[in-house]
């Protein structure tokens, strides 16, 4: 068995996320996210579909992206 990095629960079904520059042993989707996944620079929630990145900061919809002052983004082309 194996520990979830996250909640360190010892787990039969664990598995392993490797990214370019991070990786880690996950019980669960939900700590993968926790774990890996970026944060909207204005809600902070975790950004666990495409989202949007401006000038290396991250945010989950163009909204939140336009509240921040970023012009030039849609949710829709």
């Amino acid at each position: 068995m194996a520990t979830c990095d996250v909640c360190g629960n010892d787990y039969d079904k664990a598995f392993t996320v490797t990214m370019a520059d991070a990786s880690g042993t996950f019980d669960s989707f939900e700590c993968a996210i926790y774990a890996l996944a970026p944060t909207c620079a204005h809600c902070q929630c975790r950004i666990i579909g495409h989202g949007t990145e401006h000038d290396g900061t991250f945010y989950c919809c163009a909204q939140c992206a336009r509240t921040a002052g970023v012009r030039g983004v849609e949710d829709r082309v």
